[in-house]
């Protein structure tokens, strides 16, 4: 990992491109992106990222910011791109890209797999807001569809395919011999399900609870790094997974779909196969989490058993949700 010192003169390096910061700029985090609060010598208030290297390349990069540019031009409560003094909106530093985006203010709904709460009430409501807004993102994107959307996509084959975006899962190296071939099972099944899905397009991809801002105006999207053509159930399914084991969950995903119903269409055929997208997404994890964390983490087999677990009720067609821990 990166040091604090070396990402900071890497920063300053980079903010040249958007006339320097009036201050030295905040480290937010060092994780696959290295994100820092800044602020401009023109008084905009901006978050920078340094993009890793290997993952998106810039022109990747830019079609997500054009995307959110359109979106954010659309009334769309996400990051704004901050075009460079020269126009461009991206930037860089030694072997990384560089971007801008107008900072959010607000705090993450919820930390990782914590409940949300108790009320459920609250709970609800938070859901329904947060499904209308991805419903929203849906239809903006249907009005006016990016062009020249060169990012990784999370259809067939980039979720199951022989070499999935994040990684053969089934494969995972602390799986048991069990495990191992229920996913195999469950993956096979899944292939045969996601061609019912119906709604293809751009998408978010990373919907997590740290990724959803609470703002005085209702909740905003970040952290778009992910994003690109996929399934749009891949949306609510993201949005829900971290949900598991919630004694909530249900309520979570009543409040979602009523919220995500209210402004955009999603026939029952499709809703049913919404259990089958949250188990790719639990999929998707579990394949991640071996490359970006060490062997001892506890996330390795957290992730693991909720794959598992959302893999076998899938299998035998009931709503991970209604299970009781």
């Amino acid at each position: 990992m990166m040091s604090e010192h070396k990402a900071l003169a890497m920063a300053q390096t980079a903010l040249f491109a958007w006339g320097q910061a009036a201050t030295p700029p905040r480290l937010i985090n060092i994780r696959e992106n290295i994100v820092f609060e800044a602020h401009l010598k023109d008084g905009r208030h901006v978050a920078l990222r340094l993009h890793r290297p290997g993952y998106q390349g810039r022109a990747g990069i830019e079609a997500e910011l054009h995307w959110c540019e359109a979106l954010s031009a659309q009334g769309l409560a996400v990051p704004r791109p901050v075009r460079a003094v020269n126009g461009r909106l991206t930037g860089g530093a030694g072997n990384r890209v560089a971007s801008c985006v107008e900072w959010l203010n607000g705090v993450p709904i919820g930390a990782g797999d914590q409940p949300l709460g108790p009320d459920a009430a609250q709970v609800c409501t938070q859901a329904e807001a947060l499904g209308a807004l991805i419903a929203q993102l849906h239809n903006a994107s249907d009005a006016a569809p990016p062009t020249d959307f060169t990012r990784h996509a999370w259809d067939r084959e980039g979720l199951l395919g022989d070499n999935p975006q994040w990684g053969r899962f089934w494969e995972h190296p602390e799986l048991t011999l069990s495990q191992a071939a229920l996913l195999r099972t469950a993956r096979q099944f899944a292939q045969k399900q996601i061609s019912a899905a119906q709604d293809f397009g751009p998408i978010h991809a990373d919907i997590l609870r740290e990724n959803v801002l609470a703002t005085p105006q209702g909740p905003a999207l970040i952290d778009f790094d992910d994003c690109g053509p996929g399934y749009r159930l891949y949306d609510l399914a993201t949005a829900l997974v971290q949900g598991w084991r919630d004694p909530l969950w249900a309520t979570q995903v009543e409040g979602l779909m009523a919220g995500y119903r209210a402004q955009r269409a999603l026939p029952d055929d499709q809703a049913r196969l919404l259990p089958v997208f949250v188990a790719l997404r639990a999929f998707a994890s579990c394949g991640w989490i071996v490359t970006r964390a060490t062997g001892d983490d506890p996330r390795q087999i957290a992730y693991i058993e909720r794959a598992c677990d959302i893999a076998q009720h899938m299998l035998d067609g009931t709503p991970p949700w209604q299970h009781e821990p």
